[in-house]
């Protein structure tokens, strides 16, 4: 039986939190270029290659919390459903679609105004995330910090699906060819790249539609397509390559991002666990 650490709630916000922060910060940039190629205005209008940091305070704010809740609630799921063994895959399946779920309550608010920094959809008038959050909330109100939460949802429930229960067997199975001990933080950092990766390009027509919903700029008491009715559009009007804009920079993105932070989160873990055993 490979071995396996069982951080407590404390330890998972802890760590989720620094993973969170260490990998939006240091990926932005590239997260930047895919959100413009996703962009129905095209990439040289979104901006092209400058000011590729535009809109990362809001990453800054919002990156610890979602990432913290995110991970607390998928250890905490995983460790609480009676789902072991053969059953093991889907617990990882339904702990990750939970941690998901409370994770976009404050990561949505942050991609919004992330996205539209970014592709500089209110031109000069919000040159910051500071002020395209005042103008979200002037013309769209509360409920503008959430357009764009089902699809999220939408988004982030398949890839999670795809990816922590990949990431899981790939992490049991090298534990087990390494003699069944704790894996290293750079070890689960490369178990998490290929799980990343693979979930990141079979999910991109599902990124490249919540990019679209929250880049939307209508008023928010107009009638808004459905997410069939977009997909159609975007399939029809641009063509199927259209559905795969930004796939090459998101999966080197979230396949990078996924070593990242995966092996943050198992390296603070690593740490936060050792400590507590030497201390009792």
């Amino acid at each position: 039986m490979a071995a396996e650490r069982k951080p407590t709630f404390v330890q998972s916000l802890i760590a989720g939190g620094a993973a969170g922060t260490a990998v939006d910060l240091l990926f932005f940039p590239i997260d930047t270029v895919k959100t413009r190629l996703q962009s129905a205005q095209g990439f040289a209008k979104a901006g092209g290659f400058r000011g590729i940091y535009k809109g990362v305070g809001s990453v800054v704010v919002g990156s610890a919390p979602g990432a913290a809740i995110f991970f607390s609630t998928y250890e905490m799921m995983k460790q609480t459903l009676p789902l072991h063994g053969q059953l093991a895959p889907l617990n990882h399946m339904i702990s990750a679609s939970v941690g998901e779920v409370a994770a976009c309550l404050v990561r949505v608010p942050t991609e919004v105004i992330k996205t539209r920094t970014q592709t500089s959809s209110y031109g000069p008038s919000a040159t910051s995330s500071l002020s395209a959050a005042k103008l979200v909330l002037k013309y769209d109100g509360i409920k503008g910090f959430y357009r764009g939460f089902g699809t999220t949802i939408m988004r982030e429930i398949p890839f999670t699906s795809l990816q922590f229960p990949l990431y899981e067997l790939l992490k049991l199975r090298l534990s087990l060819a390494l003699g069944s001990r704790p894996l290293r933080a750079p070890e689960a950092a490369a178990c998490g790249s290929i799980a990343g990766g693979v979930a990141a390009a079979l999910t991109t027509p599902l990124d490249v539609l919540k990019t679209r919903v929250m880049l939307d700029m209508r008023d928010p008491s107009s009638q808004f397509p459905s997410l069939l009715t977009r997909f159609r559009q975007i399939y029809t009007t641009e063509g199927p390559r259209a559905l795969f804009a930004g796939v090459v920079p998101r999966t080197l993105w979230i396949s990078a991002g996924g070593a990242v932070f995966l092996g943050v989160y198992e390296w603070v873990v690593g740490g936060l666990v050792d400590t507590n055993e030497r201390s009792t």
